[in-house]
């Protein structure tokens, strides 16, 4: 399979080795908006790049017939846009907030205890997440993904960073050393606590999760998750 990266960061070189680990290409690396881009010789386009750059790498590329698997954050505003182009061009689309596989089993996991609490009012849910010092946004795209999910199967109706409220989800963010990414999620009552928890060992995880969604898309049509990938929807 010959690769695209789009956006050559610390991620994009993870990928890259995981990638020719597992015998694939890489046949572009663009890093730079201005860069030239010869989409013919993509099987797929892997892009973690800018939330400023992420729309028109992502829908360029279904412009010209390449597939694409995008872990961006910040550039959501303009998902149904780019849906919209994918479907017109008969591309294929993976959007993620992370491609771990081990988070999004813990994704697939928070819904089902969510389900399980929704009727125990008793019960009151928060939400912790740390990541390295580096990580400037807060709380994290995960931690969003995972309050959301709480959110549809629940009567929470929204999240707040470090505050909570009679239907509002309590998201604390630490950030600390080189924590590649540890999320909870507590039900705490008066008399115990029921608690889900994962925890990233390295970044590898990231990176490798996005290897698979682009093997797995090859030869498909529409827009996808990362439930089809793992075959949890």
């Amino acid at each position: 399979m010959k690769i695209g990266l789009f956006g050559y960061g610390k991620m994009g070189k993870m990928i890259e080795q995981i990638a020719r680990d597992r015998g694939h290409s890489i046949v572009a690396k663009i890093d730079d908006p201005s860069q030239d881009v010869d989409y013919s010789s993509m099987d797929v386009a892997i892009d973690f790049s800018t939330p400023e750059a992420a729309f028109d790498n992502i829908t360029n590329c279904f412009k010209n017939n390449v597939p694409v698997i995008s872990g961006t954050t910040g550039w959501l505003d303009k998902f149904e846009k780019a849906i919209k182009i994918c479907d017109e061009h008969k591309s294929a689309f993976i959007y993620a907030s992370n491609f771990s596989l081990g988070v999004n089993i813990f994704f697939e996991l928070n819904e089902q205890l969510a389900k399980m609490m929704a009727e125990l009012e008793q019960y009151k849910v928060s939400m912790e997440e740390i990541h390295h010092t580096q990580k400037l946004d807060a709380p994290s795209g995960t931690a969003i993904t995972l309050a959301e999910g709480i959110i549809e199967n629940t009567s929470y109706k929204d999240w707040k960073l470090n505050e909570s409220g009679d239907k509002t989800i309590s998201i604390k963010s630490i950030r600390e050393g080189m924590v590649p990414g540890t999320h909870s999620i507590s039900y705490k009552s008066p008399v115990d606590t029921i608690e889900i928890k994962h925890e990233a060992h390295n970044r590898e995880g990231f990176a490798l999760g996005a290897v698979i969604a682009s093997e797995w898309i090859q030869g498909k049509t529409g827009v996808f998750s990362m439930k089809d990938v793992l075959n949890l929807s």
